[in-house]
Order: structure tokens, then sequence, then C-alpha cells
């Protein structure tokens, strides 16, 4: 069998795939709750080692945001993400689904994004109640942050 029919096979590690985590990347996590999608937690840990929180002093390759509506300023939350974030690194947005509490309509996102210095490059399934947007530094940025 193939590595990638093996990954097809094996829900856990197409969600790593689906998110881009290798080992070794260090990845943060911002807004964790108990609603948090428990399956994606365990196929990113399963890939690359513990989560770290938002207090860390290290450099980050990826930024998981859970967030929810109510959940704050979305524009500062961005913000913060961006502080660790190496110049090529990835924040993935995560918000419920619609019809879920606490649902963020895309709209929100696309006109926060670019204010907090972020472009949306794709939005995956990341779980049954959360979708996930892939928001990067735009090139001409990454060597300025």
């Amino acid at each position: 069998m193939s590595a990638t029919a093996g990954q097809a096979a094996d829900g856990v590690r197409s969600l790593a795939d689906r998110f881009g985590i290798e080992p070794g990347m260090v990845v943060m996590e911002m807004g964790y709750d108990d609603d948090v999608d428990q399956d994606l937690r365990d196929a990113l840990t399963d890939r690359c080692g513990e989560l770290v929180d938002e207090d860390t002093d290290e450099v980050v390759d990826a930024v998981l945001v859970w967030y929810r509506d109510g959940d704050g300023d979305l524009f500062e939350l961005l913000v913060d993400a961006l502080h660790p974030l190496a110049d090529n690194g990835v924040v993935w947005l995560l918000t419920p689904k619609a019809g879920r509490p606490g649902h963020v309509e895309p709209s929100d996102i696309s006109e926060v994004a670019p204010t907090a210095g972020l472009q949306q490059t794709s939005t995956v399934n990341a779980g049954k109640d959360w979708s996930a947007a892939r928001l990067v530094l735009p090139r001409a940025a990454r060597s300025k942050k």
C-alpha cells in the first residue's frame, strides 16, 4: 500500500496532511475550550508532538486559532497570532460551521484578515463541527514582519 493510500485510509493522517503539519513543526494553539475538535487535535499532536500555548517564546510554524462568534475581537486575536509566527508560517482560523453555536460568517473573516495583515488562501473541512481558513502573510510582508 502506498503512503498516500495509507494516509487516506487513516483519517488521523489525512487531517494532519490537510493542515500541512509535519514532524518537528512547532504549532501554537489559541482559543482552546471543551468544544474543540479532539480528533483534529489528536491528529496534529500525533504528527508534530504537543501543541504549545500562546505564552510560548518559541517561533512557531503554525497557529491554530479556535474562534467562535462572541469570543472577543477577531482582529486582535489574529494580530496576537502573528507575533510568534515564522515568516513562512500559517494561521489556521477554526470556526464553527454554519448552523453550529458560535458560527462566524465567512465575510467577517475575509474583512478582518487583510486588516490584520493576512490573506486567506483556502478553507478546509476541519471536522464535523469546524471549518478552517488558512491565513498567511502576503509574500511582500514576509520579510518585513
